[in-house]
């Protein structure tokens, strides 16, 4: 008998990720409960954190990458006086230090880690090292030498300190940051060494942990088919980029794959770029004038031509 391949479900939901679950078994269980054909997560949580984990669906797993781009916001907890092997609580310690940092300290460190810094990747990240995964390779016991790379912070604050031992602080940050590169850059800094001991993401572009669900609930939700009109429009990743209504003949031609004329018929935000004479790249939601979604399109030559097309028929 052929396996069956589930049903076309559309849209993004929104999952408060539980403690000791690895965003892929997250991802698993939700599109189980949907009975989905197609899904897809942006951005990987850690098994150790838990939160805000964005499961696209269907034509939804299109914009994706949009997400993966999208700003992020986490609340997390730093343990001072161990640095471990993976940057956080999941790994043996590596070196130990008696030195507990004083708050003025912290909040001084901070102003070093705000804007455009150079970041080493955790040896246990997903960071590709000649095609392997480097937590693979860190598993194995091989040595992982990771190059720094940019990644950009826009807000880092101190928000609680329960003990001597333990810091609180909020992030927003872009994609590719690392939190717990964070926590042991700054341990190394302050001169007493840290790891990330719990973490929490509280958004993803304009998800947020309050408009979450548990894995529980939605499995109760699904039992009564509850679970897919939980669903948001796949148009919600896209609240950032310029939108334009097409005629349905332009919807026609977008599908096939082919370019319309879009000069003057788009947002503010994109004619100054055209203006700018830096148009190639700006991306544009196209939708029907009722509001179905068409394509996501880039501007050439005065023309959007499609670069991801919708297809609701499958």
């Amino acid at each position: 008998m052929a396996r069956r391949r589930g049903e076309a479900v559309h849209g993004w939901l929104v999952l408060d990720k539980p403690l000791g679950m690895t965003s892929t078994k997250a991802l698993a269980i939700a599109r189980r409960i949907l009975d989905a054909k197609k899904a897809g997560h942006a951005g990987t949580l850690d098994p150790l954190a838990s939160g805000v984990l964005p499961l696209a669906f269907g034509e939804a797993t299109k914009t994706v990458p949009y997400m993966v781009e999208a700003r992020k916001t986490y609340r997390f907890t730093v343990r001072w006086g161990e640095e471990t092997t993976t940057d956080d609580a999941e790994g043996p310690v590596a070196k130990a230090s008696d030195r507990r940092p004083a708050v003025d300290e912290i909040v001084r460190a901070l102003s070093g880690f705000v804007g455009e810094v150079w970041q080493t990747p955790p040896a246990f990240s997903a960071v590709k090292v000649d095609g392997e995964r480097a937590y693979d390779l860190a598993r194995d016991g091989e040595e992982v030498v990771l190059q720094p790379r940019l990644a950009h912070i826009h807000r880092i604050e101190l928000t609680e300190v329960p003990d001597e031992r333990h810091a609180v602080f909020e992030m927003v940050c872009g994609k590719g940051t690392y939190v717990r590169a964070f926590a042991r850059d700054l341990g190394r800094v302050l001169g007493c060494l840290g790891h990330v001991r719990a973490l929490t993401r509280l958004a993803v572009g304009p998800f947020t942990l309050s408009g979450a669900i548990s894995l529980e609930n939605l499995e109760k939700s699904g039992t009564d088919g509850a679970a897919k009109r939980l669903l948001m429009p796949l148009a919600t990743a896209l609240d950032d980029i310029p939108a334009l209504a097409v005629t349905d003949q332009e919807a026609a031609q977008l599908r096939l794959g082919q370019a319309i004329l879009a000069r003057g018929r788009v947002s503010l935000s994109a004619e100054a770029a055209v203006a700018d004479g830096d148009a190639s790249g700006v991306p544009v939601y196209c939708c029907s004038r009722g509001g179905d979604p068409v394509a996501i399109a880039s501007f050439e030559h005065g023309e959007l031509r499609p670069t991801r097309v919708f297809n609701f028929s499958h």
